[in-house]
């Protein structure tokens, strides 16, 4: 939990609370229904929770803004962002039921009332988003295949809508087709070695009607 305030020192008490709670109910749920794995939930808040939360170095989400979380696993990043910006609204979204069932509970834990759950393959979700956010759930040729014609058609940030990507490693290849990507660095922002090649990359998507 300190690592989390390090880098975000301004939550309320009651954001405060929520993260803290993280940690016992993935422990807890963990060793019933395995989303992470066992070196993982030891280093929970710096694996997940707040790599998680590198998107909100890159983007601060305005009030009502609809974001997809494709592929969420065990809720990430979409559980940490949405205790972050408890104001928008998250839809988290994986085709293995049993992941769900880990989210909907931890959800639940925490009180979350911005989030929703679908167990659904993304393709099959109707509806337009903001952002769609994920951490490297597939290579970003097929990820923009899935996600395709889910963007909202009116701009409310600085950044175009469209995707944030948690990726890692040399992206050079991968996005080579993409030449409107803005890749930022998590090292960037945070200064733990877990984050030397980790980064956040936007992909601005039009709306398609």
């Amino acid at each position: 939990m300190k690592l989390i305030l390090k880098y975000f020192p301004n939550l309320t008490e009651h954001q405060i609370e929520q993260f803290t709670k993280l940690e016992d109910l993935y422990q807890d749920w963990n060793l019933k229904i395995n989303v992470v794995s066992r070196k993982d939930i030891d280093e929970l808040y710096m694996r997940h929770v707040l790599h998680s939360l590198g998107i909100a170095k890159v983007m601060e989400f305005k009030p009502d803004t609809k974001l997809l979380d494709v592929g969420t696993g065990g809720g990430f990043p979409g559980i940490p962002l949405a205790i972050l910006f408890p104001e928008c609204s998250f839809h988290l979204v994986d085709s293995i039921a049993k992941k769900l069932k880990v989210v909907d509970e931890v959800v639940a834990g925490l009180g979350l009332t911005n989030v929703k759950t679908t167990h659904s393959r993304v393709e099959d979700i109707k509806g337009n988003y903001d952002f769609i956010i994920s951490r490297a759930v597939a290579a970003m040729p097929t990820f923009v295949h899935w996600i395709k014609g889910k963007i909202a058609k009116d701009q409310n940030h600085d950044l175009k809508n469209g995707i944030l990507y948690l990726k890692g490693g040399d992206l050079t290849e991968e996005l080579k087709d993409y030449r409107t990507t803005t890749i930022y660095n998590l090292s960037d922002y945070f200064e733990e070695n877990f984050y030397e090649t980790k980064k956040v990359v936007h992909l601005p998507l039009k709306y398609r009607g």
